[in-house]
């Protein structure tokens, strides 16, 4: 069952996706407009779960399930990320690849990168210790309060001389 993200507790299990684009105001209705009909019907075993998403930053998607009565299924995760191909696919983005890195400059540009090659942009400056990246530790509501971090306070420091 659907719920607004606002409404969802703060202890809600959450799944943090990055577009590889921005989403435009048009896509976002879509996909707005798709993840409510998902919430509003995603159980695990048959049972329905308080759901809800939201859209940060207009390119990075966050789905909640308030798991206190009842935990979210393997088959119910697999429910939500066939959802989410079929948004990549209508869309023309990559939203379920792991293998990506999320950034946030100081003047508040988002940019997905391929993890693959990382190094090289930290040793041509691209990336520097202040850049923010996304938190891949967040894993309830919660924690979507630091859901950016610098990169000198991240995996990413270790491509830094000390």
């Amino acid at each position: 069952m659907y719920l607004p993200f606002e409404k969802m507790p703060d202890h809600s299990r959450v799944w943090v996706y990055q577009a590889d684009k921005k989403i435009s105001e048009s896509d976002a209705q879509l996909v707005r407009d798709r993840l409510a009909s998902f919430c509003e019907g995603w159980n695990t075993h048959g049972n329905l779960m308080p759901t809800s998403f939201e859209i940060f930053e207009d390119q990075i998607l966050v789905l909640a399930v308030d798991e206190s009565h009842l935990g979210a299924s393997g088959c119910s995760i697999d429910s939500s990320v066939r959802t989410l191909r079929e948004l990549e696919n209508v869309l023309g983005t990559n939203l379920t690849d792991q293998g990506k890195i999320t950034l946030k400059r100081s003047g508040g540009e988002v940019k997905v990168i391929p993890a693959l090659g990382v190094k090289s942009r930290v040793a041509s400056g691209e990336i520097d210790l202040e850049t923010a990246v996304i938190n891949p530790t967040v894993r309830v509501k919660a924690d979507l309060k630091n859901l950016w971090r610098p990169v000198r306070n991240s995996w990413l420091g270790r491509y830094f001389p000390n």
